[in-house]
């Protein structure tokens, strides 16, 4: 499973999605440009040695980022999604996509997403923090996967 970051803003939430990722056996891969160097002093002490276990990869564009898609299935994380994450059902090979904390996606990326996952949440809530969610959908997709 591949979890990925489009354009992220905030270095702490991605270093904590690189944690997310190694805890739950997934990649974690960064779609550029951020709003921040990755080689950022925040995202490393955040992340922690983790970084060792789910070294992040980089694409330097969307494009770039689709090339690597091949087969897979891409699923976004929107608060906009029809679907809950409850009643997904997911593989394996499944890409992740989790948008920019100002401004999550632009239509291109919903477009191209083959599937759209909301995290069910109470009505007076907008969202969650962007690495709370990616830790919250990998967890589920590794139970339904039957990870111990």
């Amino acid at each position: 499973m591949r979890l990925v970051l489009y354009q992220p803003d905030i270095p702490q939430n991605a270093g904590a999605a690189i944690r997310a990722a190694a805890c739950f056996g997934a990649s974690l891969e960064i779609v550029e440009p951020c709003g921040f160097p990755l080689n950022a002093r925040e995202l490393r002490r955040v992340a922690m040695d983790y970084g060792a276990l789910a070294a992040p990869v980089a694409h330097a564009s969307w494009g770039k980022f689709l090339e690597t898609v091949g087969g897979a299935r891409l699923a976004l994380l929107t608060t906009s999604a029809e679907t809950s994450l409850w009643s997904f059902r997911f593989r394996a090979d499944d890409i992740l996509m989790l948008g920019r904390e100002s401004s999550g996606v632009p239509d291109e990326v919903h477009q191209a997403a083959a599937a759209r996952i909301r995290i069910p949440m109470s009505g007076k809530a907008r969202s969650l923090n962007v690495a709370t969610a990616g830790a919250i959908v990998l967890a589920e997709a590794s139970r339904q996967l039957g990870a111990d």
